[in-house]
């Protein structure tokens, strides 16, 4: 998301924090409709990969200041996931009331973002301690890469080498990215699943239980044939000695 050098943040307990720190900064959630839909999917399916742990926080477009003090050091993550921190609601990311930084944190590049995303956020980014920054171009206009991961070694970011399926591997959140046309998708190593959201998941059960019901049919309909045939055949036997 777009850089501000605005005040921000809400949802702490003082009023004077909700004035110094508000939780917007008058700028759009996403670059396009494409962004948003594929934005709200990945919060989607990274809060369910996640419901069960309490203590991962998951969000997105979250603003987050990083100097206690200065509300124009403040930034947006399209998406930010910190381990430890509870999932509670949140209005902003004070970094020093929540005592660290994220985990891990992806943008999602554009015409208008993609320079910052390279330079300016990527140096915040590592100057916090961010572990793992993921950035994905889903037009494959702007990056070099159309998926790209960094992971912090020595207070600078590395690249994530790309496997030869074309996925980056997080080790920070444990899931491997696959950029596919219009969508990116996680998988994850554990399981050899890739996740879904639960809308996802759970028409994938109503398919997987319309396939059992029709395939009980046609094995009990194949029985009955059979059945049928095998008397039909015994038939002429039973007025015979």
């Amino acid at each position: 998301m777009a850089m501000s050098e605005k005040g921000g943040h809400l949802g702490y307990a003082l009023p004077e924090e909700r004035s110094l720190y508000p939780d917007t900064d008058g700028q759009p959630m996403a670059a396009s409709d494409d962004h948003r839909r594929v934005l709200m999917r990945i919060l989607r399916v990274l809060e369910s990969f996640f419901k069960d742990n309490p203590e991962v926080y998951v969000s997105g477009d979250l603003l987050m200041y990083y100097v206690e003090g200065d509300p124009r050091k403040v930034v947006a993550p399209d998406v930010l996931v910190s381990f430890g921190i509870g999932q509670k609601a949140r209005r902003t990311y004070l970094v020093w009331q929540e005592e660290k930084p994220p985990d891990f944190v992806m943008e999602l590049a554009s015409e208008s973002t993609y320079q910052k995303d390279l330079g300016e956020k990527m140096q915040i980014y590592a100057g916090l301690g961010i572990t793992d920054y993921f950035l994905c171009d889903i037009e494959d206009l702007y990056l070099p890469a159309p998926l790209m991961g960094f992971t912090l070694v020595d207070g600078k970011y590395q690249p994530v080498p790309q496997a030869t399926d074309g996925g980056v591997h997080s080790a920070v959140i444990g899931l491997t990215l696959h950029l596919q046309p219009d969508v990116l998708q996680f998988y994850d190593p554990a399981t050899e699943q890739w996740l879904q959201t639960p809308e996802e998941a759970a028409e994938a059960r109503t398919e997987q239980e319309t396939l059992a019901r029709q395939q009980a049919s046609a094995r009990a309909e194949t029985a009955e044939a059979e059945v049928a045939r095998l008397r039909a055949e015994l038939e002429p036997l039973r007025g015979n000695p």
